[in-house]
C-alpha cells in the first residue's frame, strides 16, 4: 500500500518554535516521495473532521508533533479508522514518546516514521474519557492544572510549580474498589499508567508496558513530607516492589500498615474520590469526579516505534 501521511502539528506544545519543525517535516517527507498534508492542532481537541479526509485521500499515517495531551485527542478522535499513528515529541512531557523509545530530536522521529515498524498498544479510559498514557489524582493533577495557566512551558515551570505546591499540599481521601475488594486510604496522589512515564524520563510506574493489557496503579499514602520525597525517588527508581496480579488481597492490609507507596496492576478500578481531588487526564486538567471507573482497553490502535 502507498502511504500518505497526515501530519498535526500543536503550536503551542512544549518551548520549541514549530516554524523550523515544519520545515524539516517537509523537507524530510519530500526527500522519502511519501504525499503529505499539514495541519494544526485544533483547541477543542475534536479531530472528527478529519474522518472524511482521511477516508477520501486514503491517509495511512497521522503523526502528531505535540505533547501527550494532544497524541491522546488525536488517537482518542481516529482510533477507529485504519490508520496508524506516529509522534514528534515536542511537548513538555513527551511520556508516551519517551515509552516508546521515540527520539525528542525531530530528524531522528521521523526517521522513526520512515523506517519503523507498528506495534498494536493498550489505551484505558476514565469515566469513558480515553486516556493514552497516565491519569492522576492529587498531588500531580494540582500541578497540571497549574501548568495548563501559565504563559511559559517547558520543564523548568513544571519543577517550580511542583515545589510550589510540595509545599501547601494535603492528603486526599479515596476508596478503592478492585472487583469484590474494597479498601480506603488518606494519599497525596494515586496514579493509574499505561506507560512507565509521568514524562520528561521520571519513571513512576517504572515496571509499566504499553501492551501487556494491565494498568499500573501506585498510590503514595499519607505521610510526613520528607519521607514521601524519599519514597517518591524510590518509586522513580524502580526500588518499589509491585504486588503481582493475584495479590489484591494483600492491598487493604498494606494500607492498614500504612505503607508508604502501593503499586499493583490491575484490568479495571474504580475510585469514589471523596475529598474532590483534582484530576488530570495524560496531562490535562479535567473536571474533578466524585466517582472514577477506570479499564484498559487492549491493543486499540497502532503506534509506529523503533525497529
Amino acid at each position: 500500500m502507498t502511504r500518505k501521511i497526515l501530519y498535526i502539528i500543536n503550536p503551542i506544545a512544549g518551548t520549541r518554535t514549530k516554524k523550523n519543525l515544519q520545515k524539516i517535516i517537509e523537507e524530510r517527507t519530500h526527500k522519502q516521495k511519501i504525499p503529505f498534508q499539514i495541519f494544526p492542532s485544533v483547541a477543542s481537541g475534536d479531530y472528527s473532521f478529519l474522518h472524511p479526509i482521511i477516508k477520501e485521500e486514503k491517509i495511512t499515517d497521522v503523526v502528531i508533533a505535540g505533547g501527550d495531551g494532544t497524541v491522546s485527542q488525536m488517537v482518542r478522535s481516529l482510533m477507529n479508522l485504519d490508520i496508524n499513528f506516529g509522534i514528534i515529541p515536542c511537548g513538555s512531557g513527551n511520556g508516551l514518546a519517551f515509552a516508546a523509545k521515540i527520539s525528542k530530536q525531530p530528524v531522528k522521529a521521523l526517521a522513526i516514521i520512515f523506517k519503523g515498524h507498528t506495534s498494536l498498544v493498550d489505551g484505558f479510559t476514565v469515566n469513558d474519557v480515553f486516556a493514552c498514557m497516565l491519569a492522576g489524582l492529587g498531588f500531580d493533577a494540582k500541578v497540571a492544572h497549574d501548568f495548563t495557566n501559565e504563559s511559559k512551558r517547558g520543564l523548568m515551570t513544571y519543577i517550580k510549580l511542583s515545589l510550589k505546591n510540595f509545599f501547601s499540599m494535603k492528603p486526599h481521601r479515596f476508596e478503592i474498589e478492585l472487583g469484590k475488594e474494597k479498601f480506603e486510604t488518606d494519599a497525596y496522589f494515586i496514579s493509574v499508567a499505561n506507560s512507565n512515564q509521568f514524562g520528561n524520563n521520571f519513571t513512576i510506574a517504572p515496571k509499566a508496558s504499553l501492551s501487556d493489557g494491565l494498568l499500573d496503579v501506585v498510590i503514595v499514602t499519607s505521610q510526613n513530607k520528607v519521607s514521601f520525597i524519599l519514597q517518591v525517588l524510590r518509586q522513580l527508581a524502580g526500588w518499589n516492589k509491585r504486588l503481582r496480579n493475584e495479590s489484591f488481597g494483600q492491598i487493604a492490609s498494606l494500607t492498614e500498615k500504612k505503607k508508604a507507596v502501593i503499586y499493583f496492576q490491575t484490568e479495571k478500578l474504580k475510585i469514589i474520590n471523596h475529598s474532590l481531588a483534582p484530576l488530570h487526564i495524560d496531562g490535562d486538567p479535567y473536571e474533578t469526579p466524585t466517582s472514577l471507573t477506570i479499564e484498559v482497553k487492549k491493543k486499540c490502535f497502532r503506534l509506529i516505534q523503533p525497529v
